[in-house]
């Protein structure tokens, strides 16, 4: 299941200047991280022990050919034990752990290990990434005043940029004057990062040691930053390649093999998204999704302009090319596949994710977002997959916190109705992602007076009171925290709505009260979430301000009568009896 767009992470920064190009997840492409040779590792394991004594298929002999074998000499008969014997033994070394204490000596085997690809990108994502993380491995070594390993693995750093810039070059055919003063100025740090350690490891003086401790950290920084400029160099001429192709080719083929390439790019992290968007990816994608020519193309090219819109960058060129009047027009056409509306919905959702501060500022939204909003909900009422609904959803989610008007159009377009019956729909809404989505949308048009007497006609207090029992089918963290903000946001809906008195008694009625006061006073049961205890106590308040008949003195002493601080401190220090 695909995760609603907007919810992106911050590129975490590595030592020696690396900085922004630092793995954000495993890599995608080609063999550029270790779990693509732990996985062939694993693969050569499982195909040895597919048959009893490790034995490939085509080492087993049938009794007619086991009786040849006896005819022959007997050095040939040695010869194929010996054959199934290594076969055993190569499984036996897959199996045991390093005999080394060194924590990175397995990984040194990884990094070094594999033919350079001949694809341009994935050299250098593959290079990038190995040269990254012996930038990393360096400076966690001198932190540690380990001056040999620094050593060795200043000199396997000056190899693998040496092949990176050699193999590059080979694959490229030619390179810039600029490119060429920075592959200089790389490799002279290399060769005076390997001359500074190896002259620590004749120091004995520790004051010695001390100060040039500082000068290798300042030569490590220099060539992290030199790395960083080639490699944005190097990429950003890749991604001006593929541009060009998808505005001047006007063969399917060719531009779906070069679409799918930026889609790839764009997995890579934010870093290459923000080329793409400054090379004029966002600008040659909406080009594509403008022709009628390529409408089998939409659906690529409109996840690929998801992806990128994850930066400023890509949102500020979305707008210049007018990209949400685009959107709209695929949105709107019920000719359009519900996969190519689907991935127009998950743009709609990055631009206005609430998580991202620059997309508060699309101007251009708002004149089309009353057309936007009517084929979103005409989409999640016809959704055929609980992931056209997710897409969907999220977008409307966000949208309603992008501007307030949006709720008052979701009301008039009879939202409420549409979203609770989906809930009964397993084949739609399937998983605690959809229904953060679907309780977000709610709690937001709580707000609105005229939403409570919806909620009642349309039985949703029943239903918000089962998602204040939200629970995990799974211990993955993900998983997890979305059924607490699906708690949290179902006791925040409760309590707005609760202003009107006919919501609070028929919450009231449905013992809403009783599962407020379990979340509060048991930590288990919100899997000691503060956020979720803090809606409760808020939402319990606002009930027995109606309904105060509804709780024992105990409850009303603890809960509802002091500060609601006071009562939040001590249910999030109570302890759990299991006895």
């Amino acid at each position: 299941m695909r995760r609603p767009p907007g919810n992106g992470e911050v590129a975490s920064k590595s030592p020696g200047g690396w900085g922004p190009w630092g793995r954000q997840e495993p890599r995608k492409l080609g063999c550029a991280g270790p779990n693509c040779c732990g996985q062939a590792l694993l693969h050569i394991g499982i195909n040895m022990m597919a048959l009893p004594g490790g034995r490939h298929l085509d080492s087993i002999t049938l009794p007619g050919q086991r009786l040849h074998l006896m005819q022959v000499d007997s050095v040939r008969r040695w010869m194929e034990d010996l054959k199934l014997m290594t076969e055993c033994e190569c499984m036996c070394v897959l199996q045991a752990k390093p005999i080394s204490l060194e924590e990175d000596v397995q990984g040194d085997l990884i990094l070094a290990g594999g033919p350079s690809p001949a694809d341009p990108l994935q050299l250098l994502l593959k290079r990038g990434w190995v040269i990254s993380t012996e930038l990393r491995r360096i400076g966690q070594k001198l932190a540690q005043d380990r001056w040999a390993r620094m050593h060795s693995m200043s000199v396997r750093l000056t190899c693998h940029a040496r092949s990176m810039v050699s193999e590059y070059s080979a694959i490229s055919k030619s390179t810039s004057q600029e490119m060429g003063q920075i592959e200089k100025l790389l490799m002279e740090k290399c060769s005076e990062l390997s001359a500074l350690t190896e002259r620590c490891l004749q120091v004995e003086n520790e004051h010695v040691l001390k100060s040039m401790k500082a000068c290798v950290s300042e030569t490590l920084s220099t060539l992290g930053q030199h790395f960083g400029q080639l490699l944005e160099l190097a990429l950003t001429r890749e991604v001006q390649a593929l541009v060009r192709k998808i505005d001047a080719s006007d063969n399917i083929y060719t531009m779906e093999s070069t679409t799918g390439n930026l889609f790839s790019l764009t997995q890579e992290g934010a870093p290459l998204c923000r080329i793409i968007a400054k090379e004029g990816g966002v600008v040659a994608l909406f080009k594509v999704c403008r022709q009628d020519s390529f409408r089998c193309l939409y659906p690529q090219a409109l996840r690929t302009l998801a992806s990128i819109c994850c930066v400023e960058e890509g949102v500020h060129q979305l707008e210049k090319v007018d990209g949400v009047l685009c959107l709209a027009d695929i949105l709107t056409d019920d000719s359009h596949p519900e996969a190519t509306r689907a991935e127009a919905a998950a743009v709609v959702a990055q631009v206005t994710s609430p998580h991202l501060p620059f997309t508060q500022h699309l101007s251009s939204f708002l004149e089309s977002m009353e057309e936007i909003v009517t084929a979103l909900i005409k989409l999640c009422q016809e959704a055929s997959s609980g992931e056209v609904f997710l897409l969907a959803s999220a977008a409307l989610a966000n949208i309603t916190f992008f501007d307030t008007t949006a709720c008052e159009m979701l009301l008039q377009l009879n939202a409420i109705r549409v979203l609770l019956e989906a809930c009964s729909d397993k084949q739609r809404v399937d998983t605690p992602y959809t229904r953060d989505q679907i309780v977000t949308i709610l709690a937001n048009m709580s707000v609105l007076e005229q939403c409570a007497s919806d909620i009642i006609q349309e039985n949703g207090v029943q239903l918000i009171m089962g998602m204040l029992s939200e629970k995990p089918r799974s211990g993955n963290p993900a998983e997890v925290a979305a059924c607490e903000r699906v708690q949290q946001k179902a006791a925040v809906t409760l309590a707005r709505l609760s202003r009107d008195p006919d919501v609070a008694r028929e919450a009231v009625r449905l013992s809403c009260m009783s599962r407020l006061i379990e979340l509060c006073r048991s930590p288990s049961e919100r899997n000691s979430s503060d956020a979720v205890l803090v809606a409760c106590l808020a939402a319990l308040r606002r009930l027995a301000g109606v309904c105060p008949e509804g709780l024992q003195d105990s409850d009303f002493q603890q809960l509802v009568q002091p500060r609601l601080v006071d009562s939040f401190l001590l249910c999030s220090n109570m302890e759990e009896s299991f006895v």
